[in-house]
């Protein structure tokens, strides 16, 4: 494994956008600049729900050292950053606005636009104020509406200087894994919830998307998680359950948001609890879209077992994996670049991408070859997919900082720079190094 990147910035089109990513519960400081609770604060105080029960209040206290991250932004010579409002500062109950929290925003995105940086914003990625939650949070058909005063607040203070907005990160996180498989907050296990969950959160994406719009937002567009899905071996069994997972992984939420509605293998499941007269919510949530954006990590190996509905589970591969245990398929990168052209006629890009590793300080260095070369053959993927036709426009690093991995607390590291949690010292790893020199500019 190399200490360099096998691509260059003239190796792309000219006005590929590279950038990295962040989120605010992730690193910001929670605790500071009035922000409100929120469900992942009492869900990570709640035995076994999260490594040695560690939550985002003090995170990478980007809050205060924000022009420090910025810098290093800058200085690696991305020509983007995409960061995420948290609701729970900007609306600590969720309802009502908290001037310091739309202060700091206001305060960041000026920062980024001072050093060259486009701003590329999420609303929400994954932090729901407390007093929303207790009313039932994303299975509550009120939340379409908070939602989108909720994004009308942030565009009427920021959506002049952002590059691109998202409205909601990773549905498929927001609403299946944490109300279906109740790994992430609020931790439900529950079908209808679940079922309830991801209709509001399609809603509140449309909702949104017009609230955007109504401030004079552009560039507007949607992000999705997916995961290249196979049978984990050649029964029919094994290929009706990947089908089946397929279906529930990647989508659940890309053909609502497309105009294809939800799929038949998912609808078997969930159809009988999806809100009543969901179906005149269709139109709203396929708004027309700027742009698409692809989360994208590892794939997954599907056989089926004779549990309850989707009657699967997934089976270890023989892949190497990441620190995570996630397989290393960098294939299924391009595979899913060409699902989604498939569904949409917009500019997509890749806005997360990476891996966590077990770095360490050594001698003042954080040597990550692994990172480097997941990098590389993801680039080089995401390029074929580019021969091939897709209409690929950009690429985002997971993640700039070392942070607060959600139920994995502080254990599992993705960045390009190091964060000791005890001092919050900086120490750019060899991979944001790598990073800097294959994007320098030439003049």
């Amino acid at each position: 494994m190399g200490k360099r990147m096998t691509f260059s910035r003239a190796d792309l089109p000219e006005g590929f956008v590279f950038g990295t990513a962040t989120s605010a519960y992730q690193i910001e400081g929670h605790r500071f600049g009035g922000a409100g609770p929120t469900h992942w604060d009492s869900f990570a105080a709640t035995p076994g729900n999260v490594v040695r029960a560690e939550d985002g209040a003090t995170a990478c206290d980007h809050y205060h050292r924000w022009e420090e991250d910025l810098d290093l932004v800058r200085d690696a010579n991305f020509d983007a950053y995409r960061f995420s409002t948290s609701w729970a500062r900007v609306m600590p109950d969720g309802r009502t606005v908290n001037p310091e929290g739309l202060d700091f925003y206001d305060r960041l995105v000026d920062g980024m636009l001072e050093r060259g940086i486009k701003p590329a914003l999420t609303l929400y990625h994954w932090e729901l104020p407390s007093d929303l939650s207790d009313r039932g949070g994303w299975t509550n058909a009120d939340m379409p509406g908070w939602f989108g005063d909720f994004a009308e607040v942030v565009a009427r203070r920021i959506g002049d200087r952002v590059w691109s907005v998202a409205p909601i990160n990773e549905m498929w996180c927001v609403a299946w894994l944490s109300h279906f498989l109740g790994e992430h907050a609020p931790g439900l296990r529950d079908v209808r919830a679940a079922a309830r969950a991801v209709h509001h959160v399609l809603a509140s994406h449309g909702r949104a998307v017009e609230a955007l719009r109504g401030a004079g937002v552009a560039n507007v567009g949607a992000v999705c998680n997916f995961e290249d899905s196979r049978p984990a071996d050649a029964s029919a069994g094994a290929a009706e359950a990947a089908a089946r997972y397929h279906a529930i992984y990647n989508l659940l939420f890309l053909q609502p948001l497309t105009g294809g509605g939800y799929p038949d293998l998912v609808l078997e499941g969930i159809g009988a609890h999806l809100p009543r007269g969901w179906e005149g919510d269709m139109k709203a949530i396929a708004a027309p879209l700027d742009w698409f954006g692809v989360n994208y990590y590892t794939r997954r190996n599907i056989a089926p077992n004779d549990g309850p509905w989707p009657h699967l589970h997934d089976v270890p591969g023989r892949l190497e994996r990441t620190a995570m245990g996630w397989e290393i398929w960098p294939q299924g990168l391009k595979a899913t670049l060409e699902l989604v052209a498939g569904h949409v006629d917009v500019p997509i890009y890749v806005t997360e991408n990476g891996m966590a590793a077990p770095d360490e300080v050594h001698r003042g260095e954080v040597r990550d070859p692994a990172r480097i070369d997941f990098l590389n053959r993801h680039v080089d993927c995401a390029r074929a997919a580019m021969d091939a036709g897709v209409d690929l426009r950009g690429y985002f690093v997971w993640s700039l900082l070392d942070n607060y991995e959600w139920a994995l607390g502080y254990e599992k590291r993705f960045g390009l720079v190091h964060v000791d949690f005890e001092s919050l010292e900086r120490t750019p790893k060899t991979s944001w190094h790598a990073m800097r020199d294959a994007l320098r500019r030439t003049p």
